[in-house]
């Protein structure tokens, strides 16, 4: 999925390269400010937030939006499908820590700081578009949050997305920002967090994509709708969908218009680069697996597939130990298959791994100089291999940026039709499970 082959020797040259990336396009500011609070819930805990404004130097009619299909979605995502409908965006108003899912009062404490949001800015509330990540069912600190809000809006510079990229983070281990340039001098900039809990259904992940195309609000939408189905809608990283999931793509109109398919060209590709970053930073994630389908019934079933293969508990953890137990991925598919009453032919699929055929013919093609490629290639898509945590309790990956973009390269042809997709899933380890047992403690 990546656009370019990129490889980190250490989190400063990680850093650098997210510099570079990061460059506002024309028409928007962003700035951050933290506070400390004491949940309502758990009132002996200390604990950190932090709060960002995205504004612009002109409210736009041309923004567009996709939220979690989650049946319990969180009060901004309640209030940000009401935004949909105003004529104008301004400013979006972000924090994390706490995500404002099912608290009490939850979507009037998301208005009560869209508005004071909307105050410092001079512009009106229903302007504002509110976005939150974090605990579940956790009250928001709303007057600490109104007290740090003029911090924020002082903060604000037209330079860099990095600062957003980081203030938004949670369980990540490291921000991720992605850029195009687009034609007559435009831009387009990404950002997201995102660890656990993904398994976007859009339409806990967070993106904001800003560019200074000149481009109307139906073309907006219709490019977000496009960009989210070859991308956020085919990762996951433990087949959880979160509560607050929101993508959101606004446009400064302050550049150049631009073709509209060049501009969705851009937005497929950064989109698709900010997907797998997510994947690639999730928690406890040693192995990205990209598996590709096609020869499905169509691109629904193949893209179905592709989620049963990437959600299989037995082939994450058999992918987390380097063990290519092939029959994980047999298991896998022909679940999905038989529940849906898809006519699999055995003997028509053909599967490899790492460029390795391991199922033709309706049998596995396996020998012991072939299992050890296999294990080869394992090996060398792992980013860090697990260590036993010093105090007996806590995992820390041995570094905070991504070393390579490798990954365990799982292809299946299935010989039923023109059906096509590519998913991006991960490993399960010990990390992952220690991390959320521990999340809130």
């Amino acid at each position: 999925m990546y656009s370019t082959a990129l490889t980190f020797q250490s989190a400063a040259a990680h850093r650098a390269w997210l510099e570079t990336q990061s460059r506002l396009p024309k028409g928007f500011r962003t700035g951050t400010a933290s506070l400390e609070f004491a949940p309502v819930e758990v009132p002996s805990k200390r604990a950190r937030m932090n709060l960002s404004l995205v504004a612009l130097e002109r409210p736009s009619a041309a923004f567009a939006a996709a939220f979690t299909r989650n049946a319990f979605p969180g009060a901004p995502v309640l209030v940000g499908r009401r935004r949909l409908a105003e004529p104008r965006l301004g400013a979006l108003v972000v924090n994390n820590k706490v995500s404002n899912v099912c608290a009490p009062g939850g979507e009037a404490a998301a208005e009560r700081i869209c508005a004071e949001a909307a105050r410092l800015l001079g512009m009106a509330p229903t302007e504002v578009l509110p976005s939150s990540t974090g605990v579940i069912g956790w009250r928001l600190p709303v007057e600490a949050m109104l007290a740090a809000l003029p911090a924020a809006a002082g903060a604000l510079q037209g330079e860099s997305a990095l600062p957003l990229a980081e203030a938004i983070m949670t369980t990540d281990l490291y921000p991720k920002v992605r850029r195009a340039e687009l034609p007559g001098g435009a831009s387009l900039v990404g950002v997201a967090k995102g660890a656990g809990m993904i398994e976007p259904d859009l339409a806990t992940m967070l993106v904001f994509l800003l560019t200074d195309a000149d481009l109307p609000r139906e073309e907006l939408r219709a490019a977000l709708a496009e960009a989210n189905e070859a991308s956020f809608n085919c990762i996951s990283i433990d087949s959880d969908t979160s509560t607050s999931d929101t993508v959101a793509l606004v446009s400064s109109a302050a550049g150049p218009k631009v073709d509209a398919a060049a501009f969705r060209a851009a937005l497929r590709q950064v989109c698709r680069d900010l997907a797998e970053d997510v994947v690639r930073n999730g928690e406890g994630v040693h192995h990205v697996i990209r598996a590709r389908l096609e020869g499905a019934p169509d691109a629904r079933a193949a893209r179905a597939l592709g989620k049963s293969l990437v959600n299989s508990p037995l082939l994450q953890c058999a992918v987390a130990g380097n063990d290519p137990n092939l029959g994980r991925i047999l298991c896998a598919i022909g679940k999905l298959a038989g529940r849906e009453g898809m006519p699999l032919d055995p003997a028509r699929v053909r599967i490899a791994v790492g460029g390795e055929v391991v199922f033709e013919g309706g049998a596995m093609r396996l020998d012991p100089e072939k299992e050890q490629r296999l294990v080869a290639h394992l090996k060398a898509a792992e980013m860090y291999a697990s260590a036993p945590p010093p105090d007996g309790l806590t995992f820390q990956p041995p570094h905070r940026h991504p070393p390579h973009e490798r990954c365990v390269e799982i292809a299946v042809a299935l010989g039923m039709g023109d059906g096509a997709c590519e998913v991006l899933g991960a490993d399960r380890t010990h990390e992952y499970v220690t991390e959320n047992a521990d999340y809130r403690s």
